[in-house]
């Protein structure tokens, strides 16, 4: 059995894929299964992954399932992983060469595992700059919130998780006619019982492609309320720093505007400070109305 699953969610991206697939034949340690979850792809995503598989350079399981969004692809890596440890690399990114080598020997070199759901590696571009900030020499176990809002971490960084702690969770919800479900509630929500420790290792090589979440994030907005208002009340319960349950607050209400749901006061957890942020609500759903309309 292998140790590590490096699991692909992947939707029409086969113009990219073969940078993710290079990279992971040039890994210097090969103890990892590539696992691809199509996510309902029209293009020749298939065709090329089975081309790959017949190549042989890499253990290469490839999953094809109706399109469920990001969210829905990470439901099925999590559900089908028999690995130890899993890392998710998106399909217009990858992996250093040394990457997976420092996930095995990291891991194997922890002595007391109890408590700790994993670890958390860094991101780069890909002229070799660190997204954000490094961690801290002393900074030895964190959570990914504690990272931004007490250690004052910036920038993306890479969740390398064990597999059968993330089982333990529920998967992400399924909106009827939605496609997304911001992935950071499950590791909030792990980070309430678990730690992670930091390795200050490049892990993956990011590149933020137009058609991609990052950078259409207020079009996401628009089209999924219904996910990121359920985001935003785990978030809510959930958070442990009052900056950002005012801003999922605040987010939330928009959300509820647009859904005309009445009931959104009944709904959260912190019902007194949703009344506080309902007139930034009302601006932000304006604002997200306004940028979505312009850009049809």
């Amino acid at each position: 059995m292998k140790t590590l699953t490096i699991f692909t969610p992947t939707y029409n991206r086969s113009y990219c894929l073969g940078q993710c697939y290079e990279s992971l034949k040039r890994q210097n340690n090969q103890d990892f299964i590539w696992l691809i979850i199509d996510d309902g792809s029209t293009d020749d995503t298939k065709s090329l992954v089975y081309s790959w598989i017949k190549e042989d350079a890499i253990t290469i399981h490839y999953h094809y399932q109706e399109n469920l969004g990001m969210h829905g692809g990470h439901n099925a890596a999590y559900r089908l992983i028999k690995t130890e440890l899993n890392v998710c690399i998106d399909s217009d990114d990858f992996m250093p060469d040394d990457a997976v080598d420092h996930i095995i020997s990291f891991w194997k070199s922890v002595e007391e595992k109890k408590g700790i759901a994993g670890f958390i590696g860094l991101d780069a571009y890909k002229n070799g700059e660190i997204i954000g900030k490094e961690f801290p020499e002393e900074l030895r176990e964190t959570t990914l919130e504690d990272i931004y809002y007490k250690h004052n971490i910036s920038g993306d960084k890479k969740m390398v998780l064990v597999s059968n702690i993330v089982k333990e969770y529920d998967p992400y919800p399924i909106f009827e006619g939605e496609r997304f479900v911001p992935l950071g509630i499950l590791y909030l929500l792990i980070g309430k019982e678990y730690k992670f420790l930091c390795l200050n290792k490049v892990l993956c090589i990011v590149e933020y492609m137009e058609d991609g979440s990052s950078r259409n994030i207020v079009k996401q907005y628009f089209r999924h309320p219904k996910g990121f208002q359920y985001a935003r009340l785990i978030t809510l319960k959930h958070s442990n720093y009052f900056k950002v349950k005012f801003k999922n607050a605040v987010h939330y209400v928009s959300h509820s505007i647009q859904l005309r749901d009445f009931k959104f006061l009944i709904k959260t957890s912190k019902p007194f400070l949703t009344i506080l942020a309902i007139p930034f609500g009302i601006v932000l759903y304006g604002y997200v109305l306004y940028v979505n309309k312009i850009k049809k």
